[in-house]
C-alpha cells in the first residue's frame, strides 16, 4: 500500500570521524555528552528506534575510543576508519563496501554530532522519500536564525529543490531563506554509489562533500527533494563547549517538562539534571541540586534532594533521599537516606 514502508530493509551510515578542535577536548567530538550520553549514542538510539538495524559508524580521530563505545552497546554495529578527514563525501566513500551490501535499497546518512534527530523525523522523511521515488531526500529544518547553515533553494514555480547553497556562497536574497540543510539525507543506494564515484575535491578546502552529490543528481535530472521536519532542533550540533551547553539545556528542559507532564513535582529547576534513561514515578518531588543519571528508577511519592546524586540505582515508593550520594544501590520503599550519606554497592 502506498505510504507504508519497511525500514528494516534500509541501512544507515553515521559520520563520526571529526576531531572537534574547538571543543578543546582529548576525546572525539561525537563522544561529547548530552545529559551524560555521548552525542553519537543519541543518534544510534534514534536509528535503532526507527527499526533500522544495519548501521555503519565512520570513525576517524581517536577511532579506538568511538569503537570501544560502540562495542559496548547492545547492538551489532559495523565501524570503518576514515584515515584522512577529507569531507563528508569522503567519509561516506569509506563505507562503500558496507553500502554495496544494500544495493537496490535505501541509505540514511546522519551526522554523529546532531543528537536530536529522532524516530519521527527519520520515518516521515523515509516515507516522503519512497512516496516521491526520490534519488535523494534532504532532511531540512526551518530556523529563525539560519546563520551558518546551507540554505535550501527551491524553484519558485514548482517548489522543487534547485540547490543547496552554503552561506559563504549565498546571495543576499538566498541568505534570507530560513529552510536549511540539516546534514541528514535519505539516498537510493544505487544512485549514491554511482555519484560518490563522480564527485571531486575541487573545493576551497580540497574536500569531497555530500552536497556535491546532490548537485550532480539535480544536474542529471534525478528527482531530489527536501523533507522539512517540524522540529527546529534536528539540525542542531555542537562545535564548541558553549554550543554543547546549549544542547544540554535543550535536552535537560525537555526531560524535566516530560517528567512534570507525568506528575513529577519539580518546584524549582535550579541544578536539577535528569538523564534520558531515568524513570520517576508520579507524585515524587525532585528538589534543587538533584542529579539523576544512568538506569536509575525512582518510585512514586518520593522526596529526592535537595543536593543529591543518584546513579544507576533503584528507589522504592515513598522513600526520602536528602543531601546524599547513591550509586548502584537499592533503596527500599519508605526508607530515609541522609542527610550527608554516601552509599555505593
Amino acid at each position: 500500500m502506498r505510504g507504508e514502508f519497511c525500514l528494516d530493509k534500509s541501512c544507515c551510515v553515521i559520520l563520526a570521524a571529526g576531531e572537534g578542535k574547538r571543543m578543546k577536548s582529548s576525546i572525539p567530538k561525537v563522544l561529547s555528552p548530552v545529559l551524560f550520553e555521548p552525542m553519537v549514542g543519541w543518534v544510534i538510539n534514534s536509528v535503532i528506534n526507527s527499526k533500522i538495524n544495519d548501521i555503519c559508524v565512520v570513525t576517524g580521530y581517536r577511532h579506538e575510543l568511538v569503537e570501544d563505545y560502540v562495542s559496548k552497546l547492545s547492538y551489532n554495529l559495523e565501524t570503518v576508519i576514515q584515515k584522512e578527514r577529507k569531507g563528508t563525501g569522503h567519509a561516506v566513500m569509506t563505507a562503500l563496501s558496507f553500502l554495496e551490501k544494500y544495493a537496490g535499497g535505501d541509505a540514511l546518512i546522519l551526522g554523529g554530532d546532531a543528537p536530536f534527530v529522532d524516530k519521527k523525523t527519520i520515518t516521515k522523511a523515509y516515507k516522503a522519500h519512497k512516496n516521491s521515488n526520490n534519488s535523494a531526500t534532504i532532511i531540512s529544518s526551518r530556523l529563525e536564525n539560519p546563520v551558518g547553515y546551507g540554505r535550501i533553494v527551491r524553484d519558485s514555480d514548482d517548489y522543487n529543490v534547485k540547490a543547496i547553497v552554503e552561506e559563504s556562497d549565498a546571495s543576499f536574497g538566498q541568505r534570507s531563506i530560513k529552510e536549511i540543510n540539516s546534514g541528514a539525507y535519505w539516498f537510493k543506494v544505487d544512485d549514491l554509489i554511482k555519484y560518490l564515484s563522480l564527485i571531486t575535491n575541487d573545493t576551497f578546502q580540497g574536500e569531497y562533500y555530500l552536497t556535491s552529490i546532490i548537485k550532480l543528481m539535480i544536474d542529471a535530472g534525478l528527482r531530489v527533494d527536501a523533507f522539512e521536519t517540524s522540529s527546529c532542533n534536528v539540525a542542531l550540533g555542537a562545535n564548541d563547549v558553549c554550543q554543547l551547553q546549549h544542547l544540554n539545556d535543550i535536552a535537560r528542559n525537555k526531560v524535566i517538562d516530560g517528567m512534570m507532564e507525568n506528575g513529577v513535582k519539580i518546584p524549582c529547576r535550579d541544578g536539577v539534571i535528569i538523564g534520558k534513561w531515568v524513570e520517576v514515578g508520579s507524585g515524587t518531588t525532585i528538589l534543587p541540586g538533584t542529579i539523576l543519571s544512568g538506569k536509575t528508577t525512582i518510585g512514586k511519592e518520593c522526596i529526592i534532594g535537595p543536593n543529591s546524586q543518584i546513579i544507576d540505582s533503584a528507589v522504592g515508593d515513598s522513600a526520602v533521599v536528602n543531601q546524599s550520594y547513591c550509586k548502584k544501590v537499592n533503596i527500599k520503599s519508605g526508607e530515609e537516606i541522609g542527610p550527608f550519606a554516601s552509599l555505593k554497592s
